[in-house]
């Protein structure tokens, strides 16, 4: 799946139920009971995708929309659910009007929560795109300490997957690629992003000194 260049970008405080700019809501219909319109089709369908401990305390997160504007709302609603979650086999659930899905590995549960109209294929595909690039990036070692360790990468892997709640990549291999990690003949990661980062960054100052 390529990266959708000619689609429309969130502006900065748009949230996910922002509608394209300069396209005007279709006008209601005379038939239409109460006057209701016809919504949009929109491309913001991702809402927040999170990664807790065990013990349901937060790791990474990112929000894409003002469903929760305070991180403090942020925590209560990863806390509640970790706890609707944790002890359950399933991998959907739905809380406060929103689909979640979700997946465990050793001592981390990922989450990605969409819209309660979301497609919940899409958010797997979303989720799962995330653990298997995770898995690359950490060597098959998708837990904690390997988390923390890896955390630049981990941001920049989720990044390359969903940029302002659109969903921008679903294929592990071009999300591995697109954060310039090398890799073996395994396909797993030789070389950190902050290594790389760091390596970019002295190439250039020595540059300027020339």
């Amino acid at each position: 799946m390529q990266r959708p260049e000619a689609w429309p970008r969130p502006h900065p405080g748009e949230g996910a139920a922002g509608t394209h700019t300069g396209v005007p809501a279709p006008p209601a219909r005379a038939g239409d009971p109460s006057g209701l319109r016809l919504q949009e089709p929109s491309l913001y369908t991702i809402k927040a995708v999170f990664i807790l401990d065990n013990d349901g305390r937060r790791l990474l997160a990112k929000y894409y929309d003002d469903t929760f504007s305070s991180c403090k709302e942020q925590m209560i609603f990863e806390k509640n659910v970790f706890n609707k979650t944790s002890q359950t086999d399933s991998e959907i659930a739905f809380l406060g009007g929103m689909t979640i899905v979700y997946k465990s590995s050793v001592d981390l549960f990922l989450y990605v929560v969409g819209s309660s109209q979301e497609n919940e294929l899409m958010l797997v595909s979303v989720l799962t795109c995330l653990f298997e690039s995770l898995s690359h990036i950490l060597r098959r070692n998708v837990e904690k300490r390997w988390l923390l360790d890896n955390l630049d990468g981990a941001f920049l892997v989720l990044d390359e997957i969903v940029d302002g709640g659109v969903i921008l990549e679903s294929d592990p291999q071009q999300v591995v690629q697109k954060v310039n990690f090398r890799t073996d003949d395994s396909g797993l990661a030789e070389q950190s992003v902050a290594q790389v980062l760091q390596s970019a960054k002295e190439q250039i100052k020595w540059s300027l000194l020339k």
